[in-house]
């Protein structure tokens, strides 16, 4: 069991919880995941560690509301305890030697995966320039934490009405066009956003990292259900990731399998609030 020594509501349907887990928090790097098992009839679930001290050995997670699980989850409070928390799993992100200047791009709650990326660049004394993206001022999560740990914060939103008027894609190709030599670019979000800052980047033959989060079971590559094209090649994002080239990411693909449950989650939910029998 896992004790939550802290609970944050970011904003409506985010959540922000650290937990007491000393041995994942020694070996926790940035770009590695958790999974989480809220209590013994709660399905496994993978999410990103958002950050971890050492010191208090706590790992912490962000997550959003938007299943049954995390649904499950959200409603444990400070002090209560989660059944299994199982890490760090994954690769770690590997950046290239010598790496001066860096975008990192995050997309609504993919802000909390895109944070851990940009505190260890910061602290590697590399040039961050974080660009985050929301649909508007109300689901804005981590500014001032994301501010402190980047050269520089772009926060964008997709109404105007905080920060830069329009996508993230947007701000990464007027920052390039404006002379910005990206030595990479990190793109951590929703399936589409990833895909189109691949395309942006694509013509300036800028390298570009994304994070997957597929469907995920066991996280140890025994389940298959986290395989993803790469390259023509089929990869599985929990041992081989979950960090890939995303100009070779087959992202059609992506999306059809990232699509097979949705029909089943909505009837999750639907019993979980008390719909279905």
């Amino acid at each position: 069991m896992f004790k939550i020594v802290r609970r944050k509501q970011l904003n409506g349907s985010v959540v922000l919880m650290d937990i007491d887990a000393p041995f994942i928090a020694k070996k926790a790097d940035a770009g590695q995941f958790v999974i989480v098992r809220s209590d013994e009839y709660s399905e496994r679930i993978p999410l990103t560690i958002a950050d971890f001290d050492r010191e208090k050995g706590t790992v912490t997670i962000i997550f959003q509301t938007i299943g049954g699980s995390t649904m499950t989850l959200a409603a444990l409070n400070e002090g209560d305890e989660i059944k299994d928390v199982v890490g760090p799993l994954g690769t770690a992100t590997e950046y290239e030697k010598g790496i001066k200047k860096v975008a990192v791009v995050g997309g609504g709650v993919g802000c909390a995966i895109a944070y851990p990326q940009a505190k260890k660049l910061h602290n590697m004394g590399v040039d961050v320039q974080l660009i985050a993206g929301f649909r508007n001022k109300d689901i804005i999560i981590l500014e001032e934490e994301m501010r402190k740990e980047s050269t520089q914060l772009h926060i964008c939103t997709d109404d105007g009405s905080y920060g830069y008027h329009g996508f993230v894609t947007d701000k990464l190709k007027e920052l390039i066009d404006g002379g910005a030599d990206f030595d990479e670019v990190i793109a951590i979000g929703p399936v589409p956003m990833m895909k189109f800052v691949c395309q942006t980047t694509k013509p300036y033959g800028i390298k570009t990292i994304v994070s997957l989060n597929p469907i995920m079971i066991d996280g140890t590559g025994m389940c298959g259900g986290c395989r993803v094209r790469v390259g023509g090649e089929i990869k599985y994002a929990c041992v081989d990731g979950p960090d890939f080239d995303g100009h070779e990411v087959d992202f059609s693909e992506l999306v059809k399998r990232n699509s097979t449950y949705h029909e089943a989650e909505k009837l999750h939910v639907c019993r979980l609030m008390g719909g279905v029998k």
